[in-house]
């Protein structure tokens, strides 16, 4: 008799098995337990839209995972691959994503079963509007209940599209603006939104960076200059982080993983001539200055520093965990390991930093953008001229102390008052920079928690269960 072979886990049951392991160290009752990992509410949708003179019908979901603090938050992605097991799974690792960074929202995920290279822009337009009305109708879209934001096939286009059918259906709302997150700055959008993932990511391991003893802990020394980077995916998130790290931080991209396959230098990636390449050529192959090998999934085993996962979930299981042979794993994608594969990985003392973590800049930013539409300010308006006028008396007396003329340099960088996008930038690294710290010292001061990952599920799940229990669960 042969033995089965066994069933692959989906990315909701892996996301809940990540949990489970926080929640077996908190000791969380089983009742508690279950209503923290469940989606209060899924909503499907299928909807006519008329594309060259024939109708075509779409279906669409919009997921939340928890209501513990509104409103509920998360992406939206354009995708053939869509289903509702993966929407749960985002919507969930949302929640817990927030609370990790003391984002003041619930989880949330939406995701419409569309190949959008298939269709031009006025298309797009018709389809997005009318989902937007299904989402509005059903009480899923609202600045006050359920705040969507861009994914995977979505993006500023696509939220000002959203926004605009929701004021047209809520014209009393004075607040319409906040109903979605990530839109163009001239609809009410905030600087710094577009490259926030990528740029929570440098952040993120810049803080990394700054704890010698982890980076010891990861057979590394030294700072991120100099390192080895493979990064899987030139989208939004992977372009911004690696051009960031290599631009501003040194580090070098020795490879570049696209669904074509993989280019590689050992010298190090240009990375935005490579994102200029794809965007001309609509693929990797060919480009001058890196070694082609169509196989891309393979390159994930290259040997490297520091491996990025920036495209889609269960990149990394079971099957090629023990093949890979880099130092420090950071999860820029929602759910890149399977739980089998974070298992492997710790046992083999490969460092993860979760993706509950890395790619939280994003709805950090988006948070920040949603209090700019309630407020209805740019963020700097009122106090940047006072700013650079006590920054003015400041550089005048120390001249007149020193009885030394200060550089125009020196005297600009003094006097300059902080405008929006300083602000946002300054938000986001103090936001990751301190939930880095609170994850080290929970796993520093936990015998039970031996990794980064079930640290920041413990410190999510105890954060929404004492909301739970404060509010009162009935």
């Amino acid at each position: 008799m042969t033995s089965k072979k066994p069933e692959k886990l989906s990315f909701r049951q892996n996301v809940d098995l990540m949990a489970d392991r926080a929640i077996k160290v908190l000791g969380l009752e089983t009742g508690l337990a279950d209503a923290i990992k469940s989606c209060n509410s899924v909503l499907q949708v299928k909807f006519p839209a008329m594309i060259n003179g024939k109708v075509e019908t779409f279906t669409g979901w919009r997921a939340v995972h928890s209501t513990h603090r509104l409103p509920a938050k998360g992406g939206i992605r354009y995708a053939p691959y869509a289903n509702q097991d993966e929407v749960e799974a985002l919507a969930a690792l949302m929640s817990y994503k927030c609370a990790l960074v003391d984002v003041p929202f619930g989880g949330s995920k939406g995701a419409l079963l569309i190949d959008p290279g298939k269709y031009n822009r006025d298309e797009m337009q018709r389809i997005t509007r009318r989902y937007t009305l299904e989402l509005s109708r059903k009480g899923f879209l609202s600045p006050a209940t359920n705040v969507p934001a861009p994914d995977v096939g979505t993006g500023a286009r696509e939220m000002a599209w959203m926004a605009d059918t929701y004021k047209q259906l809520h014209p009393e709302d004075v607040n319409y603006l906040g109903c979605v997150t990530g839109k163009p700055v001239q609809h009410g959008g905030i600087r710094g939104r577009t490259e926030a993932t990528g740029r929570g990511v440098q952040y993120a391991l810049r803080e990394f960076f700054r704890h010698k003893e982890d980076v010891k802990g990861a057979n590394m020394s030294g700072g991120l200059g100099g390192k080895r980077i493979v990064i899987q995916g030139l989208g939004n998130v992977g372009y911004h982080a690696a051009k960031f790290l290599s631009e501003e931080d040194d580090a070098k991209i020795i490879a570049i993983i696209e669904r074509d396959g993989v280019i590689a230098n050992k010298k190090g990636l240009p990375v935005e001539k490579v994102a200029q390449f794809i965007y001309k050529n609509k693929t990797i192959k060919g480009f001058p200055d890196g070694k082609f090998d169509k196989n891309g999934a393979k390159a994930l085993e290259m040997e490297c520093d520091i491996l990025i996962p920036a495209a889609l979930e269960s990149q990394i299981t079971g099957e090629n965990a023990n093949r890979i042979k880099t130092k420090l794993i950071v999860e820029a994608a929602n759910g890149p390991l399977t739980f089998d594969a974070d298992m492997i990985l710790n046992k083999r003392g490969v460092v993860t930093m979760p993706d509950t973590y890395v790619n939280a800049g994003g709805v950090t930013v988006s948070y920040f953008e949603w209090i700019r539409n309630l407020s209805h300010i740019r963020f700097g308006r009122m106090e940047r001229r006072y700013d650079e006028l006590q920054g003015r008396q400041y550089a005048d007396m120390l001249e007149e102390v020193t009885d030394k003329k200060l550089s125009q340099e020196k005297r600009e960088k003094i006097i300059r008052g902080a405008i929006e996008i300083d602000l946002v930038r300054s938000g986001l690294d103090d936001t990751m920079r301190l939930a880095y710290q609170e994850m080290r010292e929970k796993m520093l001061s936990n015998k039970k928690i031996k990794d980064l990952r079930t640290a920041a599920f413990v410190i999510a799940i105890e954060k929404m269960s004492r909301t739970y229990l404060d509010v009162g669960v009935y």
